[in-house]
């Protein structure tokens, strides 16, 4: 990154991207610092999120002293600490003291951070990945759960009174690309009780059903055109060939197809998704979808009710993002850093 231009909040976008991959990610951080600090930001008003970038660089790259100071940096930058994009990097300063062993200062960050569970969407991630990564999953299920618990009663008694006794909580999930907090909670919940070998339960019933209605909406909101539907190289040859139309949908060529995902999947994280993930297609599946519907397996409508009956299935979702040396989701064989993680860039 040039250490003597503006930065421009695309450039930051693009950062956010991208500074992992780099030769020098602690550079990149450095380099951030000194443009918040010597006013090269476009918009002034982003020094507090270029800091807190650099604090998430740092702190992945295990230099708590260097992620402190700018976290630290960050939370100066911002108009006050309780300016809503201030808790992730007071999230990042509880993960760097952890990383230092100040583990009860971070604890005390983390519960003081605590009540935004309730109220901000992208809340329930970053206090449990902080908690997560001080050890303390336990803690993150039993907050993620209270919290959960605390919201579909409210929202229980709200819809039926306090007398009510429904079987399924009223739920408002919000616009597809701005889920409300109850989704989010309930994802967390689900995520942090999966990694802990935690028992099935009735809200993790719910978090799957809810990101179940939260595809099929996105995927009718936006004519399907980002299903996130991933055809292997086979099904994708044949695709293409019995229904050239849908070249404009899914990409001209097998690499374009998984760039179009990768890059869609970044957006999606960008925006606070968590949780992602692409689904295996088969063209015999779209067929079925089509040949029930009675229509043409080209058409938005089929294929956005194909992508709603595959993303219910569990067997057919493919995590996301996988780690940068692991085998990379497409199946290639290759590893992730050295096939799809470039194609978003």
């Amino acid at each position: 990154m040039p250490t003597r231009d503006v930065l421009t909040k695309a450039d930051l976008a693009e950062l956010r991207r991208s500074a992992l991959g780099t030769a020098d990610p602690l550079g990149v951080a450095a380099d951030l610092a000194e443009a918040a600090e010597q006013g090269r930001l476009e918009d002034p008003d982003d020094a507090g999120d270029a800091l807190t970038l650099a604090a998430e660089i740092a702190e992945i790259r295990s230099r708590p002293e260097a992620a402190l100071r700018y976290a630290e940096q960050a939370l100066a930058a911002y108009p006050s600490a309780d300016d809503p994009r201030a808790g992730f990097a007071r999230a990042l300063r509880a993960r760097a003291l952890f990383q230092a062993g100040r583990d009860d200062e971070a604890m005390a960050e983390l519960t003081a951070l605590r009540p935004l569970l309730l109220v901000q969407p992208d809340a329930p991630a970053y206090v449990s990945a902080a908690l997560d990564a001080g050890g303390r999953s336990a803690i993150a299920e039993s907050w993620l759960s209270e919290a959960v618990d605390t919201v579909l009663s409210e929202r229980a008694t709200a819809a039926s009174g306090p007398a009510s006794t429904a079987i399924d909580p009223v739920v408002d999930l919000g616009p597809p690309d701005a889920p409300g907090v109850t989704f989010f909670l309930l994802q967390q919940r689900h995520r942090v009780r999966r990694n802990l070998n935690l028992p099935h339960d009735r809200q993790d019933d719910l978090a799957d059903r809810l990101e179940t209605q939260l595809v099929r909406r996105a995927a009718e909101r936006r004519g399907a055109e980002s299903d996130l539907l991933f055809w292997p190289r086979a099904e994708f040859d044949r695709l293409l060939a019995e229904h050239p139309a849908l070249t404009e949908v899914y990409g001209p060529d097998w690499d374009a197809h998984r760039g179009r995902l990768e890059t869609e999947l970044v957006r999606l994280r960008d925006a606070g998704q968590a949780g992602l993930g692409v689904f295996r297609a088969t063209v015999d599946g779209l067929h079925a979808v089509a040949g029930r519907r009675g229509g043409d397996p080209a058409d938005v409508a089929v294929r956005a009710g194909y992508a709603a009956e595959v993303s219910a299935r569990p067997s057919a979702r493919i995590p996301w993002p996988p780690e940068r040396n692991d085998a990379c989701w497409c199946g290639s064989g290759l590893k992730y850093k050295k096939d799809c993680l470039p194609r978003s860039r």
